[in-house]
This record gives structure tokens, C-alpha cells and sequence, in this order.
């Protein structure tokens, strides 16, 4: 059976290295040519429960999985249990024999251990060289994409992996596409990519799913990149600390998800009001509270809109791919500097944590020009009332000049007042900046247009929903919109790409249609909206059979 799409599931307990197991999956099918996209389930446990990652490859760029599977490749009895009726028709089973009972290809992991003295952790080795076999792949594969992904004791691991290999018997083909083979990374990993590129100078994080793993990424470069990563004691400290290094002139970013922003909000309106540059990585997750603490929703888009007491200019942009993540991080810390402002990238756990081909060659570079007021002036006022609203900045120690920041209303040179005119001409400043911002933003295309783009029937989403949309607009028939930049809301371009749509569906990860209801403050009525709220995306079948039930 030749193959343009395949998907593999694998899955097992908690702490036998699932997620680990699952990337190997998708380098491999990255090595063959294949666009990746991968999704990891797992519930919030450090032990015990059970974990699974569903691995898709395609020929053309995706960003969805399926509920059928190619592979089902079962760590325990449990994964065969629970996942067998997902396998497709010609599906292949690939099963640990001393752990499940089932029928397909049996690895003999306890005695290819014990025969090479191998501890544990290396049974996953045995499970991907069968797989690699099943899936009629060359040794080739396994053996390339394992020596880059396991740093310790490769050796052993290859003699399990290839025993495991020789055993088995292929069960079908897995071709290589003849593509270039792209890098496979995770959200979180184009995130710091994309701060890394725009001179990240330190990045702050309290551990919190889902982008934790961001934290881990920078730490792992931090030292030859010379960024400074640090874990304080809390979400509150870390966006402090990241205010004092902005003032400092050190470009500084911090990661959370929902609770660890709702501690945040106090100091986001203290760098709305003494004009501090940061940019929040905010991950959504499911809520309210500590909810779903490793599943997935897009539910904080109205917090983030109005986090903060009173009105202050901000930047929230919601990227859908890793090639977006990677690009518009780089743009929102260029940003976030230029108009001296906080700004929020939204992104989700299936975005963080999941897998995506990155294609740079394809990545949109968004040119910002940096120049900023005229840093020379003197005497030197902090917050010089401008055209622009943008004051001139400087960092300390400045030879002959006090450097202020105010968390109360300030005149130009940063000292409090209760003056009712300056109170109105500093707020009035501020909100210049924000037309600074608009403008810059309209020039930025910042409204995605893909799907069927001369479709009257138009799918409207954001964020993760990007790809399966993408996808599903591709084949149905139907126009895809998606705003890449939320807020300042970018109304001509979105103006621009509604033009000829008589019907429009609105897909969206929460309960209310958030999205749904940002667009009809502007006047674009979205009555049809399609919801999905149980901590897990929508699958490609699922929607489609949604929407087909929805538009007939």
C-alpha cells in the first residue's frame, strides 16, 4: 500500500517517554520527505495515566491530525484497548509482547534488553526499528534520525533498535515523497527561535504548562547565545524582573499560561503606564482556574484584550504554524520595543506542544524598522510629549541624566502629577503610539487569506485552528480567514479579504466564540459558529464532517 499521507499513533504510561518516542516518529517522517504535524495527549500526572501522541505526515503542509491511524504502535495493554478501533482497515499494530496481547507485529522488548543488558528506557528503541521495518522503511532512516536524537549510550540503542528491526516483517510502505526533508520542531521551540533572531537578551518563566518547554528550549542555547534564563520564585516576579531589565535596555520576554498571567495583570498595566517594553508568551490552556492543566483551548483571547486596569496601547497577535510562531515572535519583540508597549503572542498547548514542519524558506520576514525618537535630545525627558507618542529612551547610567519610570501619572519628566491637564495630554500620548501601531500594522499583512480564496462561504478562525482549516477550506470549497494580529484589530485588511463573502463560519477552541465576537464590534456578523471545548483540537474528520453537516 503506497502512501501520500500516514498517520502513527503511540502510546503507553506516563514517564516511558511518549513524547519523546513521538518526535523520534516525526524526524523520521520528516527524513521521508513528509510535511509533520504532531499532537500529544497526556493527562497531569508525573507518573502513572496514559500518554499518546498521534504522528501525521502528508505531502502538503498541515496542521491537524486525524482520528484513524496507519500505525498503532502500544506500549501496554491499555494503549491496544483504548486505540484499536482507530486503526484503519490496512492499519498495522505494533506491540510490545511481554506488556500486551493482540495481533500484529509482537517486539520482544523484555528479552532484547535482557540480552544486551539494557536498562528500561531503551524499549522504545525496539519499538521504532519495528516500526521502521512494518512501515517497509530503510534501516537507513531509523539509524540517521536516532543518532541525532539520542545523546547518551547511541551504541546500545541502535543493536536493540536494529534487532528489533530484523525480527519484523514489513507490513506496508511508507515512500519517500522526494521533497526536501524540513526540520520538525515544536511551537515552543519557533517561539524562542523567533526571540533568539530578534536579540533576546533574557526570558523569564515560573514552569507552566504548556510553555514550560520554551523555558527548557532557551535554557538548553542560553549559554551559547548569551541569554540570560531565569526561573524566579514566581509568575509576579518574573514579569517584574523582566520590567526591570527592559529599563535596563535589555530585551526581555516571559512565558505562562492563564493563571500565571492573571498574576502577571498588575504589572502589564505598570508597563502600559510607564511605557516599558515586554512581550508575554501567554499558552492557553483549559479553564477556568487550574482546569485542564495539559489540554488545550483558546479561551483567554477577551482576557487579554482587557487585562489591565484603564485604557493603555498593547500588541496581541495569535500565529497559527510554527513558521508564523517563529516570524511573528521576532516582529512582536521589534515591536513591543519600537512603540514602547507590552504585547501578548497567544498561543495555545497545540500549538507549544506540538510538532510542525518548519519551512523557513517559505517564512514571511517582516521588516520593522526600528528607528526610534531622536535619542540625542537634551535635556533628556523620559516621556517628551511627540508627534508619534514614541519619547526618546535611553538606559542607564547616562552621564548628566536622570532615567525615570513611573507606575503613577507622570508629566514629561516622569515625576507624579495629579494635574488634570497632563494627566489628559500624557493618556493622550500613549494612545498616539497606538496609532503608530495600527498603521504599521495594516502594512504588515496581517490578515491571512488562504482556503479557496474566491469562495463566498468563508471559514474565519485563529490561531491552531489555522491548518486544519487551511486544509479543509483547500478541499471544501470555502474561503480562509485568519488575523494573524488581533489587536490593534487590523479592520482595513480584514475588510479586504471579507470582500465577496455572503456567509462566513467562525471555528474556535472555547465556549462563547470569542473570536466571533471580536469581529462584530467591527460589524462582521458570524452567526455560524462551531465550538469545540473539551481540552482537546478539532480532528480533520471531525470538523469536516461538522462543517458538511453545517453548510448543507
Amino acid at each position: 500500500m503506497e502512501h501520500k499521507e500516514v498517520s502513527v499513533l503511540i502510546g503507553g504510561r506516563a514517564g516511558e517517554g511518549i513524547s519523546s518516542a513521538g518526535q523520534v516518529i516525526a524526524q523520521m517522517l520528516g527524513h521521508q520527505g513528509y510535511r509533520v504535524h504532531m499532537y500529544y495527549d497526556y493527562p497531569s500526572l508525573i507518573k502513572g495515566g496514559h500518554n499518546f501522541a498521534i504522528i501525521r505526515g502528508a505531502d502538503q503542509k498541515i496542521g491537524a491530525v486525524r482520528n484513524t491511524v496507519d500505525f498503532l504502535l502500544a506500549l501496554n495493554q491499555e494503549t491496544v484497548d483504548l486505540h484499536r478501533e482507530k486503526l484503519t482497515s490496512e492499519g498495522v499494530l505494533v506491540f510490545r509482547s511481554d506488556a500486551a496481547n493482540a495481533e500484529g507485529v509482537a517486539v520482544p522488548v523484555k528479552r532484547l534488553l535482557e540480552e544486551e543488558g539494557a536498562p528500561a528506557v531503551m524499549g522504545n528503541s525496539a519499538i521504532l526499528g519495528a516500526f521502521v521495518r512494518a512501515a517497509g522503511m530503510d534501516w537507513e532512516v531509523a539509524e540517521t534520525v536516532l543518532r541525532k536524537a539520542i545523546p547518551k549510550q547511541i551504541d546500545t540503542n541502535l543493536r536493540i533498535a536494529r534487532r528489533a528491526y530484523d525480527e519484523a516483517e514489513v507490513k506496508t510502505r511508507i515512500s519517500p515523497l522526494g521533497a526536501k526533508a524540513l526540520p520538525v520542531v515544536t511551537g515552543n521551540e519557533a517561539i524562542g527561535l523567533g526571540l533568539i533572531q530578534s536579540g533576546l537578551g533574557l526570558y523569564c518563566g515560573y514552569p507552566m504548562s504548556p510553555t514550560s518547554n520554551l523555558l527548557h528550549f532557551l535554557v538548553s542555547h542560553g549559554t551559547e547565545l548569551r541569554i540570560r534564563v531565569i526561573q524566579p520564585e514566581s509568575e509576579t516576579a518574573a514579569i517584574l524582573m523582566a520590567l526591570g531589565c527592559a529599563y535596563a535596555g535589555i530585551r526581555a520576554a516571559v512565558g505562562t499560561s492563564g493563571g500565571g498571567f492573571c498574576l502577571m495583570v498588575e504589572a502589564l498595566s505598570l508597563a502600559g503606564i510607564a511605557e516599558l517594553p515586554v512581550l508575554v508568551v501567554l499558552g492557553q490552556r483549559t479553564g477556568p482556574s487550574t482546569g485542564l492543566a495539559t489540554y488545550t483551548a483558546q479561551a483567554d483571547l477577551q482576557f487579554a484584550l482587557g487585562a489591565g486596569q484603564a485604557d493603555f496601547p498593547r500588541l496581541i497577535t495569535a500565529p497559527g504554524d510554527a513558521d508564523e510562531l517563529m516570524a511573528w515572535a521576532a516582529a512582536c519583540l521589534d515591536l513591543t520595543w519600537k512603540y514602547q508597549l507590552p504585547a501578548i503572542l497567544l498561543s495555545d498547548k497545540t500549538l507549544c506542544e506540538g510538532m510542525y514542519s518548519l519551512d523557513t524558506s517559505q517564512m514571511r520576514h517582516l521588516q520593522i524598522d526600528l528607528e526610534l525618537a531622536d535619542k540625542n535630545v537634551s535635556p533628556y525627558t523620559r516621556y517628551s510629549l511627540t508627534e508619534s507618542g514614541i519619547s526618546p529612551l535611553r538606559f542607564p547610567p547616562a552621564s548628566g541624566e536622570i532615567i525615570r519610570v513611573n507606575s503613577h501619572v507622570h508629566d514629561p519628566d516622569g515625576i507624579t502629577t495629579e494635574n488634570e491637564e497632563t494627566t489628559k495630554a500624557m493618556a493622550d500620548k500613549r494612545m498616539r503610539k497606538m496609532r503608530g501601531l495600527a498603521e504599521e500594522i495594516e502594512a504588515m499583512d496581517p490578515v491571512h487569506l488562504g482556503g479557496d480564496v474566491d469562495a463566498s462561504t468563508a471559514l474565519l478562525c485563529w490561531g491552531s485552528n489555522k491548518g486544519i482549516c487551511e486544509e479543509l477550506g483547500t478541499k471544501m470549497g470555502l474561503r480562509v480567514i485568519q488575523p494573524v494580529v488581533l489587536w490593534p484589530f487590523p479592520e482595513r485588511s480584514f475588510a479586504r479579504v471579507c470582500k465577496g463573502v455572503e456567509r462566513m463560519f467562525t471555528v474556535e477552541c472555547n465556549e462563547s466564540g470569542q473570536l466571533a465576537r471580536l469581529v462584530r464590534q467591527f460589524g462582521y456578523a458570524s452567526e455560524d459558529v462551531i465550538l469545540k471545548y473539551n481540552g482537546r483540537p478539532f480532528f480533520v474528520d471531525e470538523l469536516e464532517a461538522l462543517l458538511g453537516r453545517a453548510i448543507s
